[in-house]
């Protein structure tokens, strides 16, 4: 399946074989201190920067209603963010992971994106669209 927007993400959590917790890191961009005038006008047009992770959470895939319910309670949750970076965690024999199961991987998620090592993350922007890095 071809992940397009977040609702195709949850689509796809819930036609797994085992069940799945689903995986969210909230993320701020900002401009470095030391940015070129590229950077800052690249920034200004809504590109580049440097992501901060802001909030964590771990959702099942059956808990999630859709993009605007997760988007609505990040709003009440924490600061404005910029991108939401997902990953999914597999149960086993049926038995669906716990959220204790998914704070380490959760904190793996938040090294990578502080070191930028954005690969097997989906990231989406704030309309729930799945967003590519050039």
């Amino acid at each position: 399946m071809n992940i397009t927007t977040f609702d195709d993400l949850i689509r796809a959590a819930r036609m797994q074989p085992e069940p799945q917790r689903l995986l969210f890191v909230f993320a701020g961009a900002a401009l470095p201190a030391d940015a070129s005038a590229a950077q800052r006008r690249e920034f200004e047009a809504g590109e580049g920067g440097e992501l901060t992770p802001l909030m964590c959470v771990d959702k099942s895939a059956d808990e999630l209603a859709g993009f605007d319910a997760l988007a609505a309670e990040a709003a009440q949750a924490g600061p404005p963010w910029a991108i939401v970076f997902s990953a999914a965690l597999s149960g086993r024999g049926g038995v669906a992971p716990t959220s204790v199961d998914a704070e380490a991987p959760l904190q793996r998620m938040v090294d990578a994106i502080k070191a930028g090592r954005l690969d097997g993350l989906l990231p989406f922007d704030r309309r729930g669209d799945a967003v590519r890095f050039g």
